[in-house]
């Protein structure tokens, strides 16, 4: 199973991602994760790469394109695997087309409304990590973690205006990727507004059918 998850931020496409890895015994790939990966092991793509995250600045697709094309040549790809954050844009797609075929790009679909309810509501201990939310998993204690007791904050990529922005921002640039893999005829769309068992549920019924 080769496969591409797209949905907009808040959408829980790391989270699906996760639990679609051990469904099929298949990586999951983020491109974060590679990106990191190949920055500390010093490859060559990796050392380009540090000096445009050094200055801050975004990694050009060729970059980013390269060491997505590495990942996938590694041993544990030759069943499978769940790409997660790329691509991002059409041309990104275009780039993977020519670098494998897949087999369903899933789009995990969420009303804007709802993901600013959810980045909104998240609230994370600065300490240890933990991540809970105002209403659906809200700790003992309000405002209090539950595992080490430090006061809980709201960080500021998901503050309303902040969030916004990034839902625009994916609108602009990501959300044309569904165009382009309908008319490849490999686009899955499913409903994301539920629990994380639900969700789970409707995508691994919708690749079953397929």
């Amino acid at each position: 199973m080769r496969m591409v998850l797209l949905g907009p931020p808040g959408a829980g496409k790391g989270t699906q991602a996760k639990k679609l890895a051990e469904h099929y015994g298949i990586p999951h790939i983020s491109t974060g994760d590679i990106l990191r990966d190949a920055v500390r092991k010093g490859t060559d793509l990796g050392k380009k790469a540090r000096e445009y995250m050094d200055a801050g600045a975004l990694v050009p697709d060729e970059i980013v394109i390269g060491i997505v094309r590495e990942r996938l040549k590694e041993e544990d790809c030759a069943m499978g695997f769940i790409l997660d954050g790329f691509p991002r844009t059409v041309h990104q797609a275009v780039e993977l087309d020519r670098i494998t075929a897949l087999d369903a790009v899933v789009n995990i679909d969420v009303p804007f409304e709802k993901l600013v309810e959810r980045l909104t509501g998240r609230r994370s201990c600065p300490k240890c990590g933990a991540v809970y939310h105002i209403k659906t998993n809200p700790p003992k204690k309000e405002g209090i973690c539950d595992i080490c007791g430090t006061p809980l904050v709201q960080r500021d990529d998901d503050r309303e205006e902040t969030v916004k922005n990034r839902l625009e921002t994916y609108l602009k640039q990501t959300a044309p990727l569904i165009g382009h893999y309908k008319e490849k005829g490999i686009l899955i769309n499913v409903d994301g507004d539920g629990t994380i068992e639900e969700v789970f549920e409707r995508i691994i019924n919708a690749l079953s059918t397929r």
